[in-house]
C-alpha cells in the first residue's frame, strides 16, 4: 500500500505542532506524485491505513 512512499510527520506553519502525515507516493509512469495530507484523525481511513503500516513494523519520519 504505501510501498516507495515517503511518510512523515508535519507541523502546522502556526502553531509549530504536528498536526498531519505528509504521504509522498513514488513518481508514476506519467511522471506524476500523489501527495496526501492526512489528518491526526482516527475516524480517517487513510490515517487508520497508516496506523496498520506503523503495527506492521515501520516508521513514520519525524517533522521537520
Amino acid at each position: 500500500m504505501f510501498e516507495g512512499c515517503t511518510i512523515k510527520y508535519k507541523k502546522s506553519p502556526d502553531t509549530g505542532k504536528v498536526n498531519q502525515i505528509s504521504v509522498m507516493y513514488p513518481e508514476d509512469e506519467n511522471g506524476g506524485k500523489l501527495h496526501l495530507s492526512v489528518p491526526l484523525d482516527e475516524n480517517n481511513r487513510h490515517y487508520q491505513d497508516i496506523q496498520k503500516w506503523v503495527a506492521d513494523g515501520n516508521t513514520i519520519q519525524e517533522a521537520d
